[in-house]
């Protein structure tokens, strides 16, 4: 397993999935046909890790490590780049990136560790393109929440950020307020507008209280779902075609309190 013989052989069976005797399927695929796959991947590697789940987490882990793999091929075939191509530009990025354990840098806790690491992006993003912003790079077609936070952590970490956690939450109650005058006004725009701004804000909250927005909505939503699921049993096990909703209230707080006990 040293000599990788087991990734050497996914790129083989990739190679002859692809080849002119290969699979019809795969051979048709494109960079853009095979997109939503990885995106899909991606969120089951979340699963697996959030049911803590060692054996589906490795199977996750290898369907991403096929699309990687998977890609560079395609990439190949245009004659862009290959999988090494890949590996190397990886541990390069990572070397240059930890001067601390690779070169004579210096970080002695985590936060160094990450201001360090913005700095030495920002500065190689600036050789590629003058001008280039931080922010830059940041895929937009993550979970909206995700996005929020990375473009504040990454603002954080050359200064713009408060120094505690007081003037965060005025900034969510400033935003709540600004919500409910938008309300009374009607206007679909400037609502849509301040709902925004004060989602924003609630992420940036999340942030200081070391919470990840994007992972505290994942879990009520499934909390939501259990919970929901309990009121449907319910529904059904009494015979009621349509309950009022008092009566869906009692089979949601037994739900709750199934939960606790």
């Amino acid at each position: 397993m040293s000599e990788h013989l087991e990734f050497d052989k996914l790129v083989s069976v990739v190679n002859e999935l692809r080849g002119d005797d290969g699979c019809p399927w795969d051979k048709a695929q494109t960079h853009d046909s095979v997109k939503p796959y990885l995106i899909e991947e991606a969120f089951e590697v979340i699963e697996a890790l959030e049911a803590h789940d060692d054996s589906a987490l490795c199977e996750e882990l290898g369907d991403v490590l096929l699309h990687v793999v998977f890609h560079a091929h395609m990439a190949a075939e245009r004659g862009a780049f290959d999988i090494d191509d890949v590996s190397t530009g990886i541990v390069e990025k990572l070397i240059n990136r930890h001067p601390h354990v690779f070169g004579d840098g210096e970080a002695k806790t985590a936060g160094e560790v990450l201001e360090e690491w913005e700095r030495i992006k920002l500065k190689e993003k600036k050789a590629k393109r003058k001008g280039k912003s931080l922010l830059e790079g940041l895929p937009l077609s993550m979970p909206s929440l995700l996005v929020a936070q990375r473009i504040q952590e990454k603002a954080a970490r050359i200064g713009f950020d408060w120094d505690e956690i007081e003037p965060v939450w005025g900034k969510v109650r400033e935003e709540f307020a600004e919500l409910e005058k938008a309300f009374v006004s009607q206007d679909p725009e400037e609502i849509e507008s301040e709902l925004g701004d004060f989602l924003f804000a609630i992420t940036n909250l999340a942030r200081f209280l070391e919470i990840s927005a994007e992972m505290a909505l994942r879990k009520t939503i499934a909390k939501f779902a259990r919970r929901f699921e309990h009121v449907e049993r319910r529904v059904e096990e009494e015979g009621l075609s349509k309950p009022p909703l008092e009566t869906l209230d009692v089979f949601w707080e037994e739900a709750k309190r199934a939960e606790r006990e």
